[in-house]
């Protein structure tokens, strides 16, 4: 069974090739075959969990070799898939919540003209991750960690016909290609420092590389995953990236692109244990991407640019999770699932709040949808209580454990989580104000009405799962599950006693609750967006994403653009002045040369008497002499 383990990956890719060779004779049923080849996958899925728990502890690691993808002398890559604990969470992730969205997006996607090819990209998205998280090899992986990035920029510039659809994409690809330099040079590294770049074999032996090999190892590795989980300072793609089509943002932000950077740590756990500095690398991103992240979330009204928001700010948890090491590695896991549950939920209840307001994605044109759209409504509230830590459900028990292991490592970053939680509460519940309890502010005749059951029963389902995904926390079993891969979680003292944090970040999310009830309860809310003159500094800052934009424009656009400009007219004053140059000038010579072989007899014979008159003279003057 495991030999097969290849197979979630080949159907859902068999199935994109065919829907985009297929031509328009696959309209009718491509997007069917699209939903089978994934709920075909997440079965295989589930088969193979089931496989696994049947296994002892020390062998749930399986690895199976296809074929030799390169051999040249020493240089070997096999195409190896490994099944462990780590890759079964992820498989179950990717695929489950994947073919929700493929369901939910025969809905949405019902009158697109093209609705063919995308779910061709929904397929080859979800084969893409499932070979970045099964690959054995870093370099297997890199083909993977691409594939995702094509088809975030195929999906994300879906609707190309808009200029900012295309300019969105373009962006995307190009800060990840950033990213992706960085894994090149640590593949490469890996290459020349161990002469493989087998992840196991890496992790197993880094730890007797010198400390600026592991080092160097990790902070390319998290250059990469930086880009492609939108973590400062390349996380300027994703805010833009809502451009697309609403199912991809969920997949996005849910299953795939940015949950990528949070698995290649965790995987690289041997690289980033060996390196502390590497480690805090990891903490600072983490840290500081969370309240950048929740600090944006606050000052957006276009509903899905906040929960684009919100997404940096979680994505942020996890990785500050992974960089506390073995003591946060279960937990950045753990998040990442639950986080995968109710995000999926909430950026499909977002889509599904459009369908039933005309494509509408301003909050200040929502207000008093709980009536109108009731289901999208409480599956919305259920994600919401999840994200905001409300106990009892998934995110009270993956987002707490992280903000007491920070503050077992060290109180600062403890305070710095914990108050991301409070900042998480007040946006959040602003975002449930403005769109389903405050009065309604709705435009240009909306009509908003429930959506269609495809759609409604992913979010039930996601919903559920919204609640239900803080079971994995019972008798530690995540941890427990993933500590052969990941190791142990040490015991650590914490310096505030368990229960007394977990009530800190209850009374926390409670404050930043009553505050945004407090400040859009209390007047009614402005139908338009208020103009920057009118707004503080701070609220303008969270509108321009804290001026990331500009800042890249100034620090790297413009210089680099500068740069090229003075290359381009180096070379073509200097460089091809001095070979131009040359030529013009000997050019000129033959020019001048040529006037001598005129062809005219005449010339020829006054040029020989004039020659040998000159003969006879110098005779003469020799003889004289």
């Amino acid at each position: 069974m495991f030999e097969l383990m290849w197979l979630p990956i080949a159907i859902p890719l068999l199935s994109a090739a065919l829907l985009l060779v297929c031509g328009k004779a696959g309209d009718r049923h491509g997007h069917l075959v699209a939903t089978a080849a994934s709920t075909a996958s997440f079965v295989f899925g589930v088969v193979l969990f089931i496989g696994l728990l049947g296994r002892d502890e020390g062998d749930r690691s399986i690895t199976t070799t296809l074929y030799t993808w390169i051999n040249a002398g020493t240089f070997r890559v096999d195409m190896s898939f490994t099944y462990d604990q780590l890759a079964a969470l992820f498989v179950l992730l990717v695929t489950g919540v994947g073919t929700l969205i493929h369901v939910y997006s025969i809905g949405y996607m019902e009158h697109d003209d093209r609705r063919r090819r995308f779910f061709a990209y929904l397929n080859l998205f979800i084969a893409a991750m499932l070979t970045l998280v099964l690959a054995a090899d870093y370099l297997v992986l890199f083909l993977g960690w691409e594939g995702v990035g094509l088809a975030s920029y195929l999906l994300i510039g879906f609707w190309q016909h808009k200029e900012t659809a295309a300019a969105a994409a373009k962006k995307a690809f190009v800060v990840n290609r950033v990213g992706d330099l960085g894994m090149a040079l640590a593949i490469m590294l890996m290459f020349a420092q161990f002469g493989t770049a087998s992840i196991s074999g890496v992790n197993a032996t880094v730890g007797g590389a010198s400390g600026s090999v592991a080092t160097a190892l990790g902070l390319l590795l998290l250059l990469g995953a930086c880009a492609k989980s939108a973590q400062v300072p390349l996380q300027s793609w994703l805010l833009d990236a809502m451009e697309g089509p609403t199912p991809v943002s969920a997949l996005i932000h849910a299953a795939t692109m940015v949950t990528a950077g949070v698995y290649l740590v965790v995987r690289s756990s041997g690289i980033f244990d060996a390196s502390e500095a590497a480690r805090n690398a990891v903490i600072a991103v983490g840290l500081v991407t969370l309240l950048f992240g929740a600090y944006i979330g606050c000052a957006k009204d276009d509903i899905k640019k906040a929960l684009a928001g919100s997404t940096m700010s979680q994505i942020g948890y996890m990785m500050l999770a992974a960089g506390l090491g073995p003591a946060g590695y279960a937990f950045a896991i753990f998040h990442l699932i639950t986080h995968g549950f109710f995000k999926a939920n909430m950026f499909l209840g977002a889509g599904s709040l459009m369908h039933g307001m005309n494509d509408e994605v301003n909050m200040r044109h929502y207000g008093a949808l709980r009536k109108a759209m009731p289901v999208t409504f409480l599956t919305f509230a259920l994600g919401y209580l999840a994200i905001i830590g409300f106990p009892g459900f998934s995110g009270f028990f993956s987002k707490d454990k992280i903000i007491e292991t920070a503050f077992g490592h060290n109180i600062w970053i403890g305070l710095g989580a914990l108050l991301g939680a409070g900042v998480t509460a007040f946006y959040m519940t602003r975002l449930m104000i403005m769109t389903f309890i405050s009065e309604k502010r709705w435009v240009n005749d909306a009509q908003p009405h429930e959506s269609p059951k495809v759609m409604t029963w992913p979010l039930i389902a996601l919903g559920a799962l919204s609640v239900l995904g803080g079971a994995l926390a019972i008798g530690g079993w995540i941890g427990e599950w993933l500590a052969p891969v990941v190791g142990e979680a040490p015991h650590e003292e914490l310096p505030i006693p368990a229960l007394l944090i977990t009530l800190m970040v209850f009374v926390v999310v409670v404050v930043g609750v009553v505050t945004a009830w407090a400040l859009y309860l209390r007047e009614p809310i402005a139908a338009e967006t208020p103009a920057d003159s009118s707004v503080s500094f701070f609220t303008r800052a969270g509108r321009r994403d804290l001026y990331g934009d500009a800042f890249n424009d100034s620090v790297i656009v413009r210089p680099m653009r500068y740069l090229t400009r003075s290359l381009v007219y180096l070379d073509a004053t200097v460089v091809d002045g001095a070979v131009t140059g040359i030529a013009d000038r000997l050019g000129d010579s033959s020019s001048q040369l040529r006037k001598i072989q005129n062809g005219f007899v005449r010339s020829y014979a006054l040029s020989i008497f004039g020659g040998a008159l000159l003969v006879v003279l110098a005779l003469l003057a020799v003889n004289f002499a």
